[in-house]
């Protein structure tokens, strides 16, 4: 009598002698059941496998490009999933819970956004978005209120500036990074005003480009800057620098 049963690693066969023969018969019986179960758990992780990379290229465009561990364990998928998709190529993690598809060039701008949306580009990082700036920052900068603290686990090498809460969303608004990707920022009146109140953390260099490139703007608003001018105390200093350059 033969006892078959998927996952079942022996077969039991009732016979009164102990031939070699029937025991080699047995022992191919065996690897042809262990083979078939292996073939047939080989399809199915093939086929979930299949599976999420279709489900991570539609949650890719829903987020813009940058996954988080809580996007993907939020669609269903398991942290195993997400480790073997990783394993297979199919994504990078660029930050800690963050993932980009391997053919992207990860936006850092817009990643440590992600990882923290309070914070907002200012300063040097500002001028660039606003392409004011005569070259890249080799530090970006970025303000938060001063009741708050940069993450412990933030990815990228920064330098915050704090300001008081009741300021902190003075001129704020959306700007797009130079790969297309929206993130927070001071408008360039604000700007203008944050690189004179840090003026001596700045070089000179820094300070009289953005106040020309400001000046040579189309779309400049005197009369916004004459107003956080005063509210940031900056009505002097900026007299002088306009005085110079209109």
């Amino acid at each position: 009598m033969w006892l078959f049963g998927r996952g079942l690693l022996g077969v039991q066969l009732l016979i009164g002698d102990k031939s070699d023969a029937m025991c080699g018969f047995c022992r191919l019986l065996i690897d042809e059941h262990i083979r078939f179960d292996y073939n047939i758990d080989s399809l199915v992780n093939e086929v979930m496998t299949t599976s999420a990379v279709d489900l991570i290229q539609e949650l890719i465009e829903v987020h813009n490009g940058v996954l988080h561990t809580s996007d993907v364990l939020a669609a269903g998928l398991s942290r195993t999933t997400l480790a073997k998709l990783e394993r297979a190529g199919e994504l990078v993690r660029v930050a800690r819970g963050q993932y980009v598809l391997p053919d992207e060039l990860p936006d850092e701008l817009y990643l440590w956004q992600k990882r923290m949306p309070i914070l907002v580009y200012s300063h040097e990082t500002a001028l660039f978005l606003h392409d004011m700036a005569e070259r890249t920052p080799s530090r970006h900068t970025v303000t938060l209120p001063s009741d708050r603290r940069l993450s412990s686990t933030f990815p990228g090498d920064v330098k915050v500036y704090m300001t008081k809460p009741e300021f902190f969303e003075v001129g704020l608004i959306s700007l797009p990074t130079k790969m297309g990707h929206s993130v927070r920022a001071y408008d360039m009146e604000r700007t203008i005003c944050d690189i004179l109140r840090s003026r001596n953390k700045i070089d000179d260099q820094t300070v009289v480009a953005a106040m020309k490139n400001y000046a040579a703007r189309p779309d400049k608003d005197m009369n916004k800057l004459g107003q956080y001018a005063t509210m940031f105390r900056q009505t002097k200093i900026l007299r002088q620098y306009l005085e110079m350059l209109l």
